[in-house]
């Protein structure tokens, strides 16, 4: 992959490569998005466990493993480490965004202290470490997530996480607006299919962020 030429949109298709990118380790942090287990559970229906199964593949196999790695090297080089899920307050979700009481497969009932609501163990948060909980798409829209990454001087979010299409493709945007640097970590990211997720790479691609592999990442921060 050449994080520079790929994942190029319509409106990109001739765009000059952007310059290096610069990521002091005092302004940039890592921030995982969702990777819970009821996203990792398989379903109970034959039928939706054989549709599910390229995603779960991934996950298991590509970006848990680079997420954790990545995870791995921000922390032995004193970096922040940030998570973010989805959960409700309340066991009823009556706090919920409207978009998570939608019916249909958006529709999202997360007690915070339930297990199905847990981040997953390989990705879990360290003792001290940063976790909002929302009950929105963005990280930002609904947390002091914003306030958070300001305090901290944090001028470069490299994102990881689930789904590309949807709570990335949110954050993401909402990150770029308020002025954040984002790097989004291709291989650290899935959606349903891997179509969805190719093309919201694209979309978002030198607009939002820069879509780069973790592999390119921690050879260009010398992490």
């Amino acid at each position: 992959m050449n994080w520079k030429t790929d994942y190029r949109s319509f409106y990109y298709e001739g765009a000059a490569e952007p310059p290096d990118l610069s990521l002091l380790t005092n302004e940039t942090a890592l921030l995982s998005i969702d990777v819970q287990n009821t996203y990792l559970t398989p379903s109970d229906d034959p039928l939706e466990r054989a549709r599910w199964a390229p995603f779960h593949k991934r996950m298991h196999e590509i970006v848990i493993p680079k997420t954790a790695e990545l995870q791995k090297c921000f922390r032995q080089h004193t970096m922040d480490v940030l998570h973010a899920r989805i959960a409700c307050l309340l066991e009823n979700g009556k706090d919920r965004s409207l978009s998570q009481k939608k019916p249909g497969w958006n529709y999202l009932l997360l007690p915070k202290d339930r297990e199905d609501a847990q981040i997953v163990t390989e990705l879990a948060p360290l003792e001290g470490e940063i976790v909002v909980t929302k009950t929105t798409d963005s990280a930002l829209t609904g947390t002091n997530l914003r306030l958070v990454l300001h305090n901290m001087g944090i001028k470069n979010v490299v994102l990881t996480g689930i789904f590309t299409d949807q709570c990335i493709s949110s954050t993401v945007r909402s990150l770029a607006d308020e002025s954040f640097n984002v790097i989004l970590v291709e291989d650290c990211c899935a959606a349903g299919t891997d179509e969805l997720h190719t093309k919201e790479l694209e979309i978002l691609n030198m607009i939002y962020c820069h879509v780069i592999s973790s592999g390119e990442l921690l050879s260009l921060m010398d992490i």
